[in-house]
């Protein structure tokens, strides 16, 4: 050994006296003999392939000069020496030798505040030589603790990124080597680390992480809120490599951290996020770390848990399928911490940066699949902020909370979540978004376990039909959740759902009559009622109503005093009748009673327009709807008195004569539809038709035009059966209709006289009543000769008609007249006619 110490040393000393020269060149002012003289010290020492005993002799020698040239002006001359000296630390036995005078100088070139070395790319080599150092000399580093403190401060900030990213690297490094003397200068690396956390290139962005890891790890773990901020932000990095590099660092300090415990609140949340990652690389990842967490977090509490790993392990029977049960170290960790977690989610999920909400809502889904029946007492602020995520713009934060929401309601039971959550219903806790609680509660109510829900099920009906609940908005959004609402229980609890029927049907009926929008209403009508029916073996939706008409009808009438053309139940009452069909006909009394109160002279104009609007419809198709038992014609008389003639009474103002013409509108379609007998009509005209010839005189064109359409209507029904009195009221109001504005009122007025004249029977005597006809003659002549074509063809088609009843009268009016008109055309063709009656 002696002899070979002895050559190597005299190897060495052959090559320095060789290098002689060349380490006198490095002081020459000419810096191309300096660079010669820096390359010729490199070909005869590093390149030359000598053993590690004699570089390590020759670099003790050299280590001065070279250290000298790392201040040289010639950047090559730097670029060589930092090279040669790289080379003797990599190839030298005790590098570690070289350390008192290698670290100062590195301090002075790159850890000053002006750091000094101005070449980017001689930086990033001396800080590679700095990180091949630390690997060498490992622990031998200890008492160079500040040096490389400050060199690392200075370097992770430095403007060029593959400098920040060797300077991470040689951190995580010189922590690794030194733990137990690292931890006093960690926290000063904080700061350098979290200013350069969000730099522009992902891969500077993975080295800063992974460094941070390694400064948490090695430290004193006062920093970690510094520092969980930023490693958050990172989750929403574009970077996947970035948001896998925050994977792996938490899940490294949830398992090592020495004070993991007391962080478990805030790391858990950080390692639970990527568990929704959109690469399945990081999703796996996350998964597995997490599970590795739960089995030592097992392993670690085995004492304080052995009774939940002996008797719990067995999923509870309503477990959501398909959904793997994380383990029980998983599961308790989450609920030993959701206290502490609950806050922090109700904060973030209302952030202003869309991805944040997006995040938080996917993580609380997955905490309360951990927490199960745990969550049980976190329930108000889970509302809470369940109540809130539902109001987001975004969709996928909305989708995610009910996901949320749908596992509260498979794991709390219903006795404790209805509690809760029927008061927010029937007070809603915010009135911009009243249907918040409704949406959380159609969720719940889809994942509860129907055995667990069904006792429940009268409460939550009777809550929806509550007209504080199912009257008080119209927003469309409401309704949906409303309508939600009842879909989800007629999904989960099936016949069970036929002890609310009456309810469910109300909250249905209702939802249609203050819809705006048809799809909604179409829904409700092709599946809703639908389901409700099959829920109960019902064939139709007839069978529905008329299973319950009695009792919709009575819960009408029950407010029906207080109508309005505001209040919802009108527009309910045109829901039920319309979609009842024949099934309202077995209730025409019970709907009298209601019609006559609502349709009060006395009430609301609008609500008794619209309501006789609706009458009309129905009496149209009589047959079909109100008179499809016969029984209406019982009490056609009375609706005719106790209602419609009531509400043609005159009076001032539009509003009335718009109440007036919806009223005939009534009138003519119960004449027109059959729902009245003419025996009735003869018992009712003297009552009937004062009103409906004064309407005559309506300033309304419809009102006009409808009028006229019902003494029509009355003549072709009774006008053989009405005294001579009464057809002479009749004639004088509608000869002054054939001066109407309108040429459709002036129609229907010349084929109602039409009608009159073929109504007289032998009871009417036209010698008796000559002046009678010799004035309708005389007015109706008058327009034999008008302007318009068609209505001298009608004139003459009348009066040809009614030339029978007294053709001598007849003949000599339009005799004085035949010279007056501008065509004796038309007098000509009905004195010919006259002539051939005889």
């Amino acid at each position: 050994m002696a002899a070979m110490a002895a050559g190597d040393e005299h190897a060495a000393g052959e090559v320095l006296r060789g290098l002689a020269r060349h380490l006198n060149c490095l002081n020459e002012e000419n810096k191309a003999t300096r660079k010669r003289a820096l390359e010729q010290i490199k070909r005869e020492t590093v390149d030359k392939g000598l053993s590690s005993s004699v570089l390590q002799d020759i670099f003790s020698a050299l280590l001065k000069p070279l250290l000298k040239c790392l201040s040289d002006p010639m950047e090559r001359c730097r670029e060589t020496a930092i090279s040669v000296i790289k080379e003797f630390i990599r190839c030298v036995p005790k590098p570690e030798e070289s350390l008192p005078y290698l670290m100062p100088c590195l301090a002075q070139r790159l850890g000053e505040k002006e750091i000094l070395e101005p070449a980017e790319e001689l930086r990033l080599s001396a800080v590679e030589m700095l990180t091949l150092t630390v690997e060498v000399c490992g622990k031998h580093l200890a008492p160079y603790l500040n040096e490389m403190i400050n060199i690392l401060q200075r370097t992770i900030i430095d403007p060029f990124p593959d400098v920040k990213r060797e300077s991470c690297k040689c951190t995580v490094k010189f922590a690794q080597c030194v733990p137990e003397h690292f931890h006093m200068q960690a926290e000063s690396l904080v700061k350098p680390l979290m200013q350069t956390i969000a730099h522009q290139h992902s891969r500077v962005r993975v080295s800063v992480i992974e460094a941070t890891g390694a400064v948490i790890q090695h430290g004193t773990g006062k920093n970690v809120d510094d520092v969980l901020s930023h490693l958050a932000q990172r989750l929403f990095d574009d970077s996947p490599q970035v948001r896998k590099a925050v994977t792996v660092v938490v899940g490294d300090w949830l398992l090592h951290m020495r004070d993991r415990y007391s962080y478990f609140h805030k790391l858990v949340p950080l390692l639970l996020s990527n568990i929704n990652d959109e690469v399945p690389e990081i999703r796996l990842l996350a998964a597995d770390l997490w599970r590795q967490v739960g089995a030592q977090w097992e392993r670690e509490n085995e004492d304080d848990i052995k009774d939940k790993m002996d008797f719990l392990l067995t999923p509870p029977a309503f477990y959501p399928p398909g959904v793997e049960r994380p383990g029980l170290g998983c599961r308790e960790l989450v609920i030993r911490n959701l206290g502490r977690l609950v806050p922090a989610i109700t904060h973030d999920i209302t952030d202003w940066l869309v991805p944040t909400r997006v995040r938080t809502s996917q993580l609380l889904s997955v905490l309360l699949l951990h927490a199960e029946d745990h969550s049980t007492q976190h329930m108000q602020p889970l509302l809470a902020t369940l109540y809130r995520a539902c109001t987001d713009t975004e969709q996928d934060v909305v989708s995610n909370c009910l996901a949320s929401a749908k596992l509260l309601g498979t794991f709390v039971p219903p006795a404790v979540f209805l509690k809760l959550l029927l008061d927010h219903v029937t007070t809603p806790y915010s009135s911009s978004h009243p249907w918040a609680p409704l949406m959380v509660l159609a969720a719940m109510l889809g994942g509860c376990y129907k055995p667990l829900l069904q006792p429940h099920l009268e409460q939550i009906a009777n809550t929806l039909g509550q007209p504080d609940v199912c009257q008080e908005y119209q927003q469309v959004m409401y309704l949906e959740q409303l309508l939600a609402c009842v879909d989800v229980l007629l999904c989960k609890c099936e016949s069970d759902c036929g002890s609310v029927s009456l309810q469910l049907l109300q909250v249905l009926v209702t939802v249609q009559s203050l819809s705006t929008e048809t799809s909604l209403s179409e829904k409700v009508r092709e599946n809703s009622l639908q389901s409700l029916c099959k829920v109960q073996s019902l064939d139709s939706v007839m069978q529905l109503y008329k299973q319950h008409m009695g009792q919709l009808l009575d819960w009408l009438s029950a407010s029906v005093n207080t109508w309005s053309s505001y209040s919802p139940q009108r527009l309910q009452l045109h829901i039920i009748v319309t979609q009842s069909g024949p099934v309202i006909g077995e209730f025409v009394s019970q709907l009298m009673l209601l019609l006559r109160s609502c349709l009060n002279p006395d009430k609301d104009p609008e609500m008794r327009m619209s309501t006789f609007t609706m009458l009309a419809k129905l009496l149209l198709d009589s047959a079909n709807t109100l008179d499809s038992q016969g029984q209406f014609c019982d009490e056609s008389e009375r609706f005719l008195c106790d209602i419609l003639l009531p509400n043609l009474v005159w009076h001032a103002g539009r509003t009335a004569a718009a109440v007036r013409t919806s009223a005939l509108s009534c009138l003519f379609a119960l004449l027109h539809g059959g729902a009245i007998t003419p025996g009735q009509l003869i018992h009712l005209e003297e009552k009937l038709s004062p009103q409906v010839l004064s309407a005559i005189e309506e300033d309304s064109q419809m009102g006009r035009l409808l009028a006229c359409r019902s003494v029509s209507t009355i003549i072709r029904l009774i006008g053989t059966s009405l005294q001579p009195e009464s057809l002479n009221k009749i004639y004088p109001e509608l000869l002054k209709r054939l001066d109407d504005s309108s040429e459709e009122v002036r129609g229907v007025a010349l084929q109602t006289l039409g009608l009159w004249l073929s109504s007289l029977t032998e009871g009417y005597n036209p010698e008796l009543y000559t002046a009678h006809l010799q004035l309708l003659f005389q007015q109706i002549l008058l327009h034999l000769d008008d302007p318009e074509a068609s209505v001298q063809e009608q004139v003459l088609e009348i009066l040809k008609k009614g030339s029978s009843v007294h053709p001598l009268l007849l003949k000599k009016e339009v005799e004085a007249v035949r010279d007056k008109h501008r065509s004796p055309l038309y007098c000509d063709q009905l004195l010919e006619h006259i002539s051939s009656l005889s």
